[in-house]
């Protein structure tokens, strides 16, 4: 699960905006500049409280343009220096980007000194997916925990034993330090951040109108696992496994599903875990609880019916099943994340 309870809040409401700085670099993943900097917006936008907390500017090191790794070549305009930002800034925020974006910035760049140049005057440094690499490489994460994208977490290890790798976060807080997982996690990340230095309501209110979870439930191994198998296995399996995602509630028995895919019980089920890594029965019963969870999210629906639209056998089930695999009812799920939260 993410980590969230070492964040240093604000202890007096802001006289003047916190600045926060996001830094990116030619090769830069988009959305792990354009995911944080929408949070820190819509924050300032749902707190009119007559100063905005958040005034954030986007970096490079050299300044001017800088081009994305986004397919059609994604160009953010005018960039500031990292020479002309201001002393007094209360976050840095180091985004992700391709391989040959972080060599470039981590051994051609004077990033690093600066890194250093700030670490006693900035409250919090955090990176987005990749951007872990760059800390990592400045020594910031010697000692502490982290995270990065599910797929790089092992070559960070590899590159930097002294790091505590938590493969399974979306997020680490190990102050001032913190990391967030692939892309999508650095939007998690600055949720809590704002959570921390505004609170939890105006943490709630951002959450909402970006349709996001204020807090997403699991880990991002939900994520990787889910689609490593669809990419491993053949095109005859993949669509089974799509049609089981569509239609969790159907007959997904051994018998049923070996059926349908034209093999006997026993070399289907060889060749499911030989292509997936996982059995029939596990690959089922996830596609049951995801459905399940939506349904709790998006509808005021009962329980029971929920069990039965998402294919267990019973309500038990169903509680036995998110028990298992998250550690919470389906009750406090709904009162957690459902339309009324």
């Amino acid at each position: 699960m993410s980590k969230i309870s070492q964040f240093t809040p604000m202890q007096e409401p802001a006289l003047h905006p916190k600045r926060i700085a996001v830094i990116g670099y030619d090769g830069v993943q988009a959305l792990d500049i354009v995911g944080p900097m929408e949070v820190f917006a819509m924050a300032n936008f749902y707190l009119p409280l007559g100063v905005p907390p958040y005034e954030v500017v986007l970096a490079s090191p050299a300044g001017g343009a800088v081009k994305s790794s986004s397919a059609g070549g994604l160009v953010f305009g005018e960039t500031t220096a990292l020479e002309q930002l201001p002393v007094d800034l209360d976050s840095i925020i180091l985004a992700g980007g391709s391989e040959t974006g972080l060599r470039q910035v981590i051994f051609g760049s004077a990033l690093l000194d600066w890194l250093h140049s700030r670490k006693t005057v900035t409250r919090r440094m955090a990176s987005v997916c990749t951007g872990a690499f760059i800390l990592a490489a400045g020594g910031f994460l010697d000692g502490r925990r982290a995270t990065t994208h599910w797929s790089s977490c092992a070559l960070l290890k590899e590159l930097r034993p002294q790091i505590e790798i938590e493969p399974d976060a979306i997020f680490v807080a190990a102050p001032p330090v913190y990391t967030s997982a692939g892309i999508t996690a650095g939007i998690d990340l600055c949720l809590a951040l704002v959570e921390a230095d505004c609170g939890p309501q105006a943490a709630l209110a951002v959450a909402r109108q970006m349709v996001l979870f204020m807090r997403r439930p699991g880990g991002q191994s939900q994520f990787s696992t889910s689609l490593s198998i669809q990419t491993n296995a053949t095109p005859k399996l993949r669509k089974l496994l799509n049609e089981i995602i569509e239609a969790p509630a159907d007959d997904l028995s051994i018998p049923a599903l070996a059926s349908r895919a034209g093999m006997s019980e026993r070399t289907f089920s060889r060749s499911f875990r030989k292509e997936t890594g996982t059995t029939p029965a596990q690959f089922v019963e996830t596609a049951r609880l995801n459905r399940a969870k939506a349904l709790l999210e998006t509808s005021d629906w009962s329980l029971a019916r929920i069990a039965e639209r998402s294919g267990f056998k019973s309500l038990d089930t169903l509680h036995r099943a998110f028990l298992k695999h998250l550690g919470v009812t389906p009750g406090f799920y709904r009162a957690r994340f459902g339309s009324d939260a």
